[in-house]
């Protein structure tokens, strides 16, 4: 992944306005209270939001990535109550029959291929009443996401266009060319409930006052919401979809 020295560099180093001064208070209050909690990572990266939990007091943080340059990156930083695992989230059967209590996904679903496998994976490795959180790019933002600009350059309106035609979208990230891949809100919505979860919340995230003061390049947050979070719970005493207990049987 060419992307990861330099997004591991801005991690550690650098600002990532969207992140620190907008996305990470959001998923947090979305966690809830993590004290005592085992909790998944999926596609968790060089383990940022892993050491955000363990500080939250969870008691165990597990993250899984395909990437073996975040991986290496997230086991330097490891402690004891964190762990790092080099695996495909859209099979989390190198877990065995370990159970989480709470599962996050922190802007990784938009880049899989198969976000329903990781829905399907997460669901049967969580505990009954386990949460999900997931974090992606809002819909709305990733079918197109432009901005229609006046002939001063100032910013118009949004560009949404193609909203129906699910499928790869192509961006620049730090120098680097990036895929990621659209779908419509009732797609992310109808998967979660197919896959057995229940959708408890959704929160479309905007900076707070303090946050604007600080990174004042998120002014547009109060426009357009760039991200979505979903809370999904799986139900006490709920076995799961015939699609999750494929994978059991097969």
């Amino acid at each position: 992944m060419r992307l990861a020295p330099a997004f591991i560099k801005e991690s550690r180093e650098g600002r990532n306005a969207a992140r620190v001064g907008l996305l990470d208070s959001a998923m947090l209050d979305a966690c809830g209270c993590v004290d005592g909690l085992e909790i998944l990572d999926s596609g968790c990266g060089e383990g940022r939001f892993c050491r955000m939990l363990i500080r939250g007091g969870a008691a165990r943080a597990v993250g899984v990535d395909r990437c073996e340059t975040m991986i290496h990156a997230a086991r330097a930083l490891q402690t004891e109550r964190d762990e790092y695992h080099l695996g495909d989230v859209e099979d989390l059967s190198l877990l065995g029959d370990r159970r989480f209590d709470l599962a996050v996904s922190y802007l990784n679903q938009c880049d899989l291929v198969d976000f329903r496998a990781n829905t399907r994976e997460v669901f049967l490795v969580l505990r009954p009443g386990g949460r999900f959180v997931v974090a992606n790019l809002h819909p709305m933002r990733s079918a197109v996401g432009n901005w229609q600009r006046r002939e001063d350059g100032s910013k118009e309106h949004v560009i949404l266009d193609r909203y129906f035609e699910e499928g790869e979208r192509y961006w620049m990230m730090m120098g680097c060319a990036l895929t990621n891949f659209h779908r419509t809100l009732a797609t992310y919505f109808q998967t979660y409930c197919e896959c057995g979860f229940v959708v408890e919340r959704i929160v479309e995230p905007t900076v707070s006052p303090e946050n604007l003061e600080r990174f004042p390049e998120l002014d547009d947050e109060l426009r357009v919401p760039n991200f979505i979070i979903f809370v999904l719970r799986k139900l006490e005493g709920n076995p799961g979809s015939e699609l999750n207990r494929a994978r059991v049987e097969g």
